[in-house]
């Protein structure tokens, strides 16, 4: 398994096993199953994550666009129930290339997001979108990351905003170039984007991983209450020579930095490892996330996992449910959302009745347990192989792509209505 650099689309051989039962359930979910847009060729593939804003979806397409260096799009709904797409940015490499984490919206409306690759020193960039009059949309780069900086490289994630209008993100390579790894090279940072007044933002590095504190970020982070910052590594980690990942949290001080702590590091393969996606809390504070590998099931297809903090500050990690048999779903690389009454969703990548990936659901039994349950299973022509994770609507509809399949096999945008 690569730490370092991530693919688009990841390819693992499974033993996938089909029942009659199962597939008779599918086809009843599959009723509630809807592809709004199928991706083609040069112009959009291998779509991300989506975001809501003001009834429409907008994401990123990894390839395609106008240059093949991949795309902003927004899809609207329209009056006799079909959604239109419009590219609002294709990237041309020099602005960005390779766009994977979320967009997130600001106050007024302008959109942000980062790129894998490309920019002034082709080690990816943060990009702000603006809407201008007549439905133009004009790009700008508020920072090109370069390989020999300290401060990190090739963000893989989405960005959040502090209260402040401040930046934070990710980079899953460069920052410390003396990082301890199986694999070696520079493991990661921290970073924040900070507005000037004058149009310019300037980057701080918050935090640069050394390999035993975590290694190679690809998620996005959290906030809790007080202002510290949470996410997950897919590699590091004090567990050594295995270094499985980590789960941390880092705290800012008075004079400007931050501590960071490993509140969990990966370690065995019933305890899941490699985590990809970024975390979610619950009321009462604690953490969910998942891992594409690992859990006690036969196959190690990974796992839901919660870490729950204790009066003495340290973090206790439950594994609340492994994927046990590819038909159940397989390879969670996604994060996870709640909906009101307090159900997990989610999806896995590959398994599912016909072995291309699922939507699942996990709900809580009442004495400590979880119970799955697959929702959907792609068959392909309806997508393949869902890396993002899901949005909801008002009503409890959720959303989301898959990066291969559809009608042109680019990916697809889909909607399940509960």
């Amino acid at each position: 398994m690569q730490t370092k650099k991530c693919s688009v689309t990841f390819t693992i051989t499974l033993a996938f096993f089909t029942f009659a039962l199962l597939l008779t359930s599918e086809h009843a979910l599959a009723q509630n199953e809807k592809v709004l847009f199928s991706f083609q060729g040069k112009k959009f593939s291998g779509p991300g994550d989506l975001v809501f804003g003001a009834g429409n979806l907008y994401g990123t397409t990894s390839q395609g666009g106008a240059y093949g260096d991949g795309s902003v799009f927004e899809l609207s709904p329209t009056a006799n129930g079909k959604w239109k797409e419009k590219v609002l940015h294709s990237f041309s490499g020099t602005d960005g290339q390779t766009p994977l984490g979320s967009l997130i919206f600001d106050a007024v409306g302008n959109l942000y997001g980062t790129t894998l690759n490309g920019g002034s020193h082709a080690h990816g960039t943060v990009f702000e979108l603006s809407p201008e009059v007549g439905e133009v949309w004009t790009e700008k780069v508020l920072h090109s990351f370069s390989a020999a900086a300290t401060e990190g490289a090739s963000p893989f994630s989405n960005l959040i905003f502090d209260t402040a209008g401040n930046l934070y993100g990710t980079a899953s390579e460069g920052g410390d170039v003396a990082c301890v790894t199986n694999n070696g090279g520079a493991c990661g940072a921290v970073f924040e984007l900070s507005p000037t007044g004058a149009g310019d933002w300037i980057v701080k590095t918050l935090h640069r991983f050394n390999g035993i504190d975590g290694a190679y970020p690809m998620a996005g982070l959290i906030f809790d209450a007080a202002g510290n910052l949470y996410s997950t590594t897919s590699g590091g980690g004090p567990n050594q020579p295995d270094q499985l990942g980590t789960v941390f949290e880092l705290s800012p001080s008075a004079s400007g930095t931050w501590t960071e702590k490993v509140l969990h590091a990966f370690r065995t393969a019933d305890d899941g490892n490699q985590p990809f996606a970024g975390l979610i809390f619950d009321a009462s504070g604690n953490l969910y996330g998942t891992t594409p590998y690992g859990g006690d099931g036969a196959g190690s297809i990974g796992t839901v996992f919660e870490l729950s903090p204790t009066s003495t500050g340290n973090w206790i990690e439950k594994v609340l449910y492994s994927f046990n048999t590819a038909a159940e779903g397989a390879v969670p690389y996604a994060g996870l959302i709640w909906d009101a009454a307090g159900n997990l969703y989610s999806t896995t990548s590959l398994g599912g009745a016909y072995a291309n990936g699922t939507v699942f659901e996990l709900s809580p039994t009442g004495v400590g347990n979880w119970t799955e349950k697959v929702l959907f299973s792609f068959n392909g022509t309806d997508g393949n192989n869902p890396q993002a994770s899901l949005v909801m609507d008002a009503v409890g509809n959720v959303y989301g792509t898959t990066v291969e399949g559809g009608a042109h096999l680019d990916g697809t945008v889909f909607e399940i209505r509960r």
